[in-house]
């Protein structure tokens, strides 16, 4: 049915558990798992707050963003090759545009299934926020699976 199975995770309680459903549908159906993480790019300005940070500190928080993300892709990987799935792989993209990083590496990786959480936002806070998982549902030619 699918060979190989996109997860996207921000490490939330919620995408813990499209990673759950992720991992059984890969093992059920012997597909492998590409973990992705989007780790944003950090633009600050030469004032953030009242600090001023310099070019060094600046690197230096974004280094830090993007270990967090490899840890958190790393770590469904591994989970993953311990449930048994066949095999996986840890995917950080460096990027703003969460859902069309997803969508582009869904492709690239020749994945067949996104799966993915929603968090549910409503009205105000949707319009404010947007919604990375409406993005992808409205974007994707790849089949999306979203789990709230």
């Amino acid at each position: 049915m699918y060979k190989r199975v996109l997860v996207a995770t921000d490490g939330s309680e919620l995408s813990g558990r499209a990673v759950a459903a992720a991992i059984d549908l890969a093992l059920l159906t012997g597909a492998g798992l590409v973990s992705i993480n989007i780790a944003h790019l950090h633009v600050y300005s030469t004032f953030e707050g009242a600090m001023v940070l310099n070019q060094r500190e600046i690197d230096s928080a974004q280094e830090e963003a993007n270990l967090a993300a490899q840890r958190l892709v790393d770590s469904v990987a591994s989970l993953a090759a311990a449930k048994g799935v066949r095999s996986t792989q840890a995917i950080v993209v460096k990027s703003n545009q969460v859902g069309e990083s997803i969508i582009i590496t869904a492709k690239n990786e020749q994945c067949d299934l996104i799966v993915m959480a929603s968090h549910g936002r409503r009205s105000f806070a949707r319009l404010l926020m947007g919604s990375e998982t409406l993005h992808v549902l409205t974007h994707s030619h790849i089949p999306v699976l979203v789990l709230r």
